[in-house]
């Protein structure tokens, strides 16, 4: 039976509330290999009913898991922050879900993004590990706010910190190198360093050899300089 309310004289029936569209979240959980994916609708009333699916981790895998959920839809993606392994799996899909905090008009959750959780804030009791629990408890812990979710930068600031990265390692590695040969050398009362600024320079090197060839006059060494 419907009930008529009267407005400012009139009979109409009450305005059904507008029902929103569903809000699915893809929870990842990310391994060398392989991917445990799980999809929920998070706008519903009671537990979650999780739809569970499992892929690769190669680039034509990443490929398929990424049309699958578009197909989904999924409006957020949430995986964490395994080692190494999450990289390729974040930028299969940050094409599609963008790394930034957005929010949908009338949702709860966080929605249009893709989001990257710290490992220690999905940890789960002491027992044994089941791919497909973690990442659904990714999810709820995303709805709730229990993640502690880390920056990403965009593609081109984080190629520029890999490079910067690879750079200063180099450096490292040299100096490391020099100190070590310079105590080899030290060790063996061979006083070099003394006489060249850079130990692995061009002319020390060529001295280094001449050691390694068995010379041993100050006169041949000096010619080898």
């Amino acid at each position: 039976m419907t009930v008529l309310r009267v407005t400012g004289g009139t009979l109409s029936a009450p305005r059904q509330k507008e029902k929103l569209r569903p809000y699915r979240i893809a929870g990842i959980d990310v391994h060398k290999r392989m991917l445990a994916v799980v999809v929920s609708d998070v706008e519903v009333d009671g537990e979650y009913q999780f739809e569970r699916r499992q892929f690769g981790s190669n680039p034509a895998q990443l490929r398929v898991l990424a049309d699958w959920l578009v197909e989904q839809p999924v409006e957020a993606v949430v995986m964490e922050s395994t080692a190494q392994y999450w990289k390729p799996v974040w930028g299969a899909l940050e094409r599609y879900w963008q790394p930034i905090r957005q929010r949908r008009e009338g949702a709860r959750p966080k929605s249009g993004s893709l989001h990257l959780a710290q490992a220690q804030s999905n940890r789960a009791r002491r027992g044994r590990k089941n791919d497909f629990a973690d990442a659904e408890r990714l999810v709820k812990r995303l709805v709730s706010q229990e993640l502690i979710l880390s920056f990403v930068p965009e593609p081109e600031q984080r190629l520029g910190r890999t490079i910067a990265r690879a750079k200063y390692q180099q450096t490292r590695n040299r100096v490391q190198l020099q100190n070590r040969l310079e105590a080899l050398l030290e060790e063996a009362h061979i006083k070099l360093s003394s006489l060249v600024s850079d130990l692995l320079g061009v002319s020390a090197r060529r001295m280094l050899q001449a050691l390694a060839d068995g010379e041993t006059g100050p006169r041949s060494l000096a010619a080898s300089w």
